[in-house]
């Protein structure tokens, strides 16, 4: 067992996930990290915890819980950052579609979230931070996104009912909402055309997004909270 906190973080293999994993080692945290292809990308240490699987699947929940368990003896911090994203007129979006966003960007965060929530409960204490988006608040003209903002969007709801349902428990929960992020997700898109999506005209680096997620892993007074890291893109029109 260690006395270092423990930090789950799922999507794990690229991008932002990839980054909070780094960025929680460095911050002294043991990590289990889990995405479908964890193995190919990251690389196992004594900090550092490998699940692969389809975190959309109860199967894949459980083992990650429970090595977190088993392995380092808490679970202190969970990141849901496990998510698909794509673009298309919203009468185009197939069922095959909807389930697929469904099952990685809400089962994906149910089933991990209880399990988490059930070993926080007996801890008394534990974050949750998951990963969501800007669009889900602001829409973009031209960024035809609405059928995956369902599930961002939801996200932000359950995030606040799960703040109020826990506070008692001393569990806390916030959702990071990040604009345009210059991850893998975006390298076939054209950067000139990204960078006008935001006011500031720039993108995002995914250190900005895990630098919100240290901050909410440790503001002890900060729950139901969107943070959003999207230079400004929610407040209004530009």
């Amino acid at each position: 067992m260690s006395s270092k906190r423990t930090a789950i973080v799922t999507g794990a293999s690229q991008g932002i996930g990839a980054a909070a994993v780094e960025a929680l080692v460095n911050a002294g945290y043991n990590v289990v990290a889990t995405s479908r292809t964890v193995n190919q990308s990251l690389t196992a240490s004594p900090n550092l915890v490998l699940v692969a699987g389809d975190i959309g699947k109860k199967e894949t929940a459980a083992k990650v819980a429970a090595a977190a368990v088993e392995k380092f003896g808490s679970i202190d911090l969970l990141v849901t950052n496990a998510g698909i994203f794509s673009t298309k007129p919203f009468t185009s979006f197939t069922t095959d579609d909807f389930n697929a966003l469904v099952s990685t960007n809400l089962l994906g965060f149910l089933y991990i979230t209880q399990l988490a929530v059930e070993q926080m409960l007996k801890q008394r204490s534990g974050a949750v931070v998951s990963i969501t988006a800007a669009l889900a608040d602001q829409p973009i003209a031209g960024v035809n996104a609405a059928v995956p903002m369902i599930t961002k969007g939801g996200l932000n709801a359950v995030i606040k009912s799960l703040a109020i349902e826990y506070a008692k428990d001393g569990i806390r929960f916030n959702a990071v909402a990040p604009g345009i992020v210059d991850t893998p997700m975006h390298e076939n898109d054209p950067k000139e055309f990204l960078r006008t999506l935001q006011p500031m005209g720039k993108m995002a680096h995914v250190n900005d997004v895990t630098d919100a997620v240290l901050y909410l892993a440790n503001a002890g007074q900060v729950s139901g909270e969107v943070l959003h890291v999207d230079g400004g893109s929610h407040a209004g029109r530009w």
